[in-house]
């Protein structure tokens, strides 16, 4: 089965096409298919993946998969939320991961921590634009902002999320460990479950069973 990404992040594909590879899905870009970007206008994760995922699906014609996700941070109020991406240009900074580490680090200069956050994924699939049953799936990580950056690995605020009951940032957790323990996989899980009971029509094995 093939599925549009509604996402031209290379990371993000490749993470999510570990993921799913199990199933047979085969995941492309939209802008592999020379779909542009879909607004985000909402205040929540739900509501942007499924908007991104009814604009891909319109787009090609084909079943659709969208990715909203950003970090929540307690101190901020749950900033950066669905501005993760793009936090630093609020305070009149470029659009980077670096600028949006060190923006973080001074939004959270003086308050007193351990600072308690969480990555938030919200993964919706739409087998069209008029789906009147999108998958929803919604996964966690919990963690705590470190003062300074830690790892070179992984992406966005990566560096910057220490996960207490690994003792590392997520920067320095390898590929196959992220994407077992990070909210996308979280996600991801539960959607895999949705996909096999809903679209590929195979019964669900209850907890316990064999």
């Amino acid at each position: 089965m093939k599925i549009v990404l509604a996402s031209n992040n290379a990371k993000k594909l490749l993470e999510l096409q570990a993921l799913f590879a199990p199933l047979g899905i085969e995941l492309v870009t939209q802008g592999s298919l020379g779909i542009t970007e879909a607004e985000e206008p909402f205040h929540s994760f739900v509501e942007n993946s499924l908007a991104k995922a009814r604009h891909a699906a319109a787009a090609s014609g084909l079943p659709a998969l969208a990715d909203d996700s950003g970090l929540s941070v307690d101190a901020l109020g749950g900033a950066p939320g669905v501005l993760s991406a793009r936090f630093a240009t609020l305070f009149g900074q470029p659009k980077s991961d670096a600028d949006n580490n060190r923006v973080l680090l001074e939004q959270l200069a003086g308050k007193p921590g351990p600072h308690r956050a969480r990555f938030v994924c919200s993964l919706v699939a739409v087998r069209s634009a008029d789906d009147p049953e999108p998958l929803i799936a919604m996964g966690r990580w919990d963690g705590e902002i470190l003062p300074s950056a830690q790892g070179e690995g992984g992406f966005g605020y990566d560096p910057l999320m220490f996960i207490p009951a690994l003792g590392q940032s997520v920067a320095q957790l390898d590929a196959a460990t992220k994407n077992r323990l990070s909210h996308r996989a979280l996600a991801a899980a539960q959607l895999v479950q949705q996909l096999k009971s809903v679209w590929l029509n195979e019964p669900s094995v209850p907890n316990g069973a064999a």
